[in-house]
């Protein structure tokens, strides 16, 4: 019998909230609806235990997990399932590098940490991977923080044969997965590429924490596209009334035979959390396979569900 792969999270926003609930309404009704791998080296959907949980919001501290994902500001809906508690309390977590020895010992038992905190923190993303590092744990990094391309935070990593997977997400079906085929589409039709855009509108805290702290966000979404230098990436929009959804306007106007105009526009609306839970589920039994094979470093299954891995730029 597999042993569950115990897992912590950091920040129970939506995207916690979508991940959780998602694993009890696979074990409810055994729906594969929106699952890309149902088996990951041995591993199914439900074979994740949460055995920790770290926020810094004074309300959800303290509460079960299971309680916490539902509390404001989170707007992800309640899905359709039975969602018993957790038995976790939601831990304080950490906002700078004090801590890591506290946060290193509630780690004892769990094999991966999902780093799922805002983006634009820096500084505590790498004392997160330092915790992680100390406790022996692997580390996974869903920010657009540079973690796994920071050259000193993966040899450390490495030299503890501990995995460390990041950075940022490529959403399940978001506007980076979308906007990266439609070029490669151009390219591999013979177009030329004249120029192009993507316009993120969004209503979670993400979001609204990402139009404040846009930090190395753009520099992130680049990196997931080819020809780059000829795609303009517009700020993020934070609209609250949209909710869990997001909306992305692309927008690509290349040449064709005899240079010819052709010109593309799409729009994409997504619940960006469950977007993000879609990846997070494969990237956990990612991490814990590599884990427990005595892979350290970053696993090459994880690069295409990543934005930003290891020697693209910061």
């Amino acid at each position: 019998m597999i042993e569950k792969v115990k897992v912590a999270v950091v920040g129970v926003g939506n995207n916690t909230s979508a991940l959780v609930q998602g694993i009890a309404l696979h074990r409810h009704s055994g729906s594969l609806v929106g699952v890309r791998r149902p088996i990951v080296d041995g591993l199914a959907v439900g074979d994740i235990e949460f055995v920790a949980a770290f926020a810094t919001s004074r309300e959800k501290i303290g509460r079960d997990l299971t309680e916490a994902i539902f509390l404001p500001p989170n707007n992800f809906p309640r899905l359709d399932c039975d969602l018993p508690e957790a038995g976790v309390a939601v831990t304080e977590g950490l906002v700078d590098s004090a801590g890591v020895d506290r946060v290193a010992a509630a780690l004892a038992g769990a094999e991966v940490l999902l780093y799922s905190a805002p983006s634009g923190r820096p500084e505590t993303a790498r004392a997160y991977a330092e915790a992680a590092r100390t406790a022996g744990v692997a580390f996974i990094n869903t920010t657009a923080d540079p973690i796994s391309r920071d050259p000193d935070v993966m040899s450390g990593f490495e030299a503890a044969g501990l995995p460390l997977l990041g950075d940022d997400l490529a959403s399940q079906f978001g506007t980076s997965v979308v906007h990266n085929a439609l070029l490669r589409l151009l390219r591999e039709r013979g177009l030329t590429l004249v120029s192009s855009y993507q316009v993120n509108l969004g209503g979670t805290e993400d979001f609204r924490n990402l139009v404040e702290n846009p930090s190395t966000k753009k520099q992130s979404k680049l990196n997931a596209l080819p020809d780059a230098d000829r795609v303009e990436v517009a700020p993020l929009g934070y609209l609250p009334h949209l909710g869990s959804q997001k909306v992305a306007h692309l927008n690509i106007e290349a040449q064709g035979w005899g240079e010819t105009v052709v010109s593309l526009d799409v729009k994409l609306k997504v619940d960006d959390p469950s977007g993000a839970a879609g990846v997070n589920i494969d990237l956990i039994r990612i991490a814990a396979s590599a884990l427990r094979n005595g892979h350290g470093g970053h696993p090459a299954e994880a690069t295409s569900l990543l934005k930003s891995p290891p020697g693209t730029a910061i």
